[in-house]
């Protein structure tokens, strides 16, 4: 039986759209007529795919100027950053540019005897199950290697951002990809893990919660079902007493404001030399100020809403805790008048904070950030260690050696360099712990969406 999802907008706390879900008969249906495609869609030439979904990449483009405004409506981010179109171009070209490479067979021996190869061959049809802070970016990085290996795809977004899955799927039909092959559907928490548990995939990458991974894991169990989970992260930033003050600053506090703190690798605890944390400290509290919190559409906005009260509530508790537990905010919340006590929240930087707080241990995915002094990088390593996550973690120092050393050290899935909060195609994006497992973009993002077939073929000889 379907439902009804609701979006409501945080900008104006109202409902945006509403949507049916799909029963479990026609949700069953979309994926026997995706499997049903898929073939026909694999027996294209690798050329011809990937020129249909680089044309869907740019109808998608067209698209701008609508979809900033609905980003502004569905989750919050303001419009003057103009959506998410530089990381989808860049990721989306880069996989289709090394997908000829990717999944060129591996060639053993081809003799007057024998030619031996492994293959790789698309797993079927792969399910998508999109976040909604950064709704494009995130299921590009499955949906555009999954389309170019030659897989059908399901993609399923969040209630938050119903609208964007609705976008790319227009985009790329548009592009050629078939209305089969490229299927947005929206389901509810039953139906999907039904679908998973009945067998329905070749491959499940899911971006979300913790608690969201485990249900797919024990959706998934006794069905071998392959599964890519990018699940929470508690990214730390280290700064060592050769950093570049200022370039560490603009950096790290930009990695832990930007989109209202919602990034999966956003920056959510910062740990700095005891000879810099002084400075460090009243030039982070200064760039925080400089914000400026309101409407999305306000051109002049740099931090809009998060995308639901109650993620907002949720950092509110942590802050509220740590206060009571002795850390001390550095920013007065009347600085920012747009705080309504709802999805929009005031940006905050704490020090006096230690692990004993969930504001330094548990996600928190919204605009605050706690800082700690260090002594040496062992203490800095032990730190950032002491987290259930492990996402990336960010070194500055004016040291490549000693960024190395520190982080081959590191529990983490990427290791930055005076950066962070950004994702490279051509380098794997994965994590360790309960950040979960699995591997998305660089040549490895297509192992997930492909499986290995080896041929032995004796040849006769006369």
């Amino acid at each position: 039986m379907s439902k009804t999802i609701a979006l409501i907008s945080p900008t104006t706390g109202k409902t945006l759209v509403e949507r049916q879900t799909l029963g479990i008969e026609d949700a069953r249906a979309a994926v026997a007529r995706a499997r049903a495609a898929q073939p026909g869609w694999a027996a294209l030439p690798l050329d011809e795919r990937v020129a249909r979904i680089r044309a869907g990449i740019a109808a998608l483009n067209a698209m701008k100027d609508a979809i900033v405004p609905e980003l502004a409506d569905q989750m919050g981010r303001p419009i003057r950053y103009g959506g998410e179109f530089g990381g989808v171009n860049e990721r989306a070209d880069h996989m289709m540019k090394i997908a000829a490479q990717a999944l060129a067979p591996t060639m053993v021996e081809d003799s007057d005897h024998f030619a031996r190869e492994i293959r790789r061959e698309p797993v079927g049809v792969v399910f998508v199950i999109a976040p909604w802070n950064y709704p494009f970016l995130t299921a590009v990085n499955t949906v555009v290697p999954a389309l170019v290996a030659g897989n059908a795809v399901v993609l399923k977004h969040a209630s938050q951002t119903l609208l964007a899955g609705e976008r790319l799927a227009e985009a790329l039909h548009r592009g050629g990809v078939p209305a089969d092959i490229m299927q947005n559907v929206v389901l509810d928490h039953e139906t999907t893990e039904a679908l998973i548990a009945g067998r329905s995939f070749g491959f499940v990458n899911f971006t979300g919660s913790v608690a969201g991974g485990r249900a797919i894991e024990r959706a998934a169990a006794g069905t071998f079902t392959a599964t890519g989970l990018e699940l929470g992260g508690k990214d730390p930033g280290y700064v060592r007493a050769d950093a570049d003050l200022d370039a560490a600053v603009d950096g790290l506090m930009d990695g832990a404001m930007f989109n209202s703190g919602q990034c999966c690798c956003g920056i959510e605890r910062i740990y700095v030399h005891e000879s810099l944390f002084d400075a460090f400290v009243a030039k982070a509290a200064d760039w925080v100020n400089a914000q400026r919190l309101g409407n999305p559409h306000d051109p002049d906005t740099t931090m809009g809403p998060m995308a639901h009260r109650r993620f907002a509530d949720l950092v509110r508790a942590q802050v509220a805790e740590a206060v009571a537990q002795g850390a001390r905010p550095l920013i007065d919340p009347a600085h920012f008048p747009a705080d309504d006590g709802g999805a929009y929240l005031a940006p905050q930087v704490l020090v006096d904070v230690t692990h004993d707080m969930r504001v330094m241990r548990e996600e928190s995915f919204g605009p605050v950030v706690g800082i700690m002094p260090v002594r040496d990088d062992a203490e800095a390593i032990r730190l950032m260690n002491d987290c259930d996550y492990g996402l990336t973690a960010s070194i500055w120092t004016a040291d490549a050696d000693a960024a190395a050393r520190i982080g081959s050290r590191l529990e983490t899935g990427t290791v930055y360099m005076n950066r962070c909060d950004y994702l490279d195609p051509a380098l794997c994006w994965t994590g360790c712990k309960d950040t979960g497992r699995g591997a998305a973009l660089s040549g490895l993002g297509y192992l997930a969406v492909t499986r290995p077939k080896s041929y032995h073929l004796k040849k006769v000889t006369k």
